[in-house]
């Protein structure tokens, strides 16, 4: 991977719907050699795909909130089945193991707070393997999700 690769992909995260046309404009290259750049990176896994960012408010999801999650007990089983709950809940738009006294960390969207309150209580803490649930609410985002730096 060169400097234009590295150029090419921090232009795409920006905009994943960029022409080859208008890529090929900032980098000074034909859009044939950028179609082929961006197809070569695309095979190797460098580009993992598109998405569209979409609005939240827009959709009626106006309340953000990150819940860090603790097991009853650390096994194979609990995980699994935790994780299995997790992706099916449209809610949870990310989900991290981490290190700590929290085993899970969940990044969700709901529509309001008594959405959040059934999410919490019904879903997550009537799970037999949820010891604990601490949630805080985003209050606002300064720096929006970013790309990777390239």
């Amino acid at each position: 991977m060169d400097s234009t690769d590295t150029r090419l992909l921090t232009e795409i995260q920006r905009r994943a719907d960029i022409t080859a046309q208008e890529l090929g404009e900032i980098l000074n290259l034909s859009p044939s050699q950028v179609a082929r750049r961006r197809s070569r990176l695309e095979a190797e896994g460098v580009i993992a795909g598109y998405r569209a960012r979409l609005d939240p408010g827009s959709l009626g999801l106006t309340v953000q909130a990150f819940v860090q999650v603790q097991m009853v007990a650390h096994n194979a089983d609990n995980a699994a089945n935790f994780v299995r709950l997790v992706v099916t809940l449209p809610e949870v738009v990310g989900c991290w193991t981490l290190t700590g006294e929290a085993d899970y960390l969940l990044r969700v969207w709901v529509t309001d707070l008594p959405a959040l309150n059934t999410l919490i209580h019904h879903r997550l803490l009537a799970h037999p393997a949820v010891a604990r649930v601490q949630s805080q609410i985003v209050m606002d985002q300064p720096k929006a999700d970013s790309g990777l730096p390239v």
